[in-house]
């Protein structure tokens, strides 16, 4: 189970037992447990954020594995920008004031298993966004390795 003290908890076993699996590095689980936190108490951002990540979330868990770059969607598009691993975003339609995107990584070798990097709200910012995802996302697989163990020869 994913390191984290979020509400969304008790969808969890409801993952864990579908196709996909779904894991993070503390930083997202961090992350999430603010947004949680904000969200019940009342701030209307928060909620929306949770809203949208939780829509993701249901998003992956019921890929029927790794996508393909030939099998983009609005909602799940290949991140052009990565470098040493291949990226993908998961993002949700229009909305005036938030653009969640989450940026996710498939382990070569384990189509059912989604690592979720990060999340950002990229509506202040723009597409800018997403010229430093590849250099925040290495080394946050890299993190989720060493905290998993994950060792690719073993795919």
């Amino acid at each position: 189970m994913p390191r984290t003290n979020h509400g969304l908890q008790a969808i969890w076993y409801w993952w864990h037992n579908w196709l996909v699996e779904i894991d993070w590095p503390k930083q997202f689980g961090d992350w999430l447990d603010r947004v949680d936190a904000d969200a019940d108490r009342g701030d209307v951002h928060a909620r929306l954020v949770r809203k949208y990540v939780a829509q993701a979330l249901t998003l992956l868990r019921e890929l029927p594995g790794a996508p393909t770059r030939d099998g983009e969607s609005a909602d799940l598009k290949w991140v052009r920008q990565s470098r040493r691993y291949e990226l993908w975003r998961v993002s949700h339609p229009y909305h005036p004031d938030v653009a969640v995107r989450l940026i996710c990584w498939f382990p070569p070798g384990a189509s059912t298993v989604v690592v979720t990097l990060f999340a950002g709200d990229k509506a202040r910012i723009g597409d800018v966004w997403y010229s430093s995802v590849a250099g925040r996302a290495d080394p946050l697989i890299d993190a989720w390795k060493r905290e998993v163990s994950y060792d690719e020869s073993d795919t």
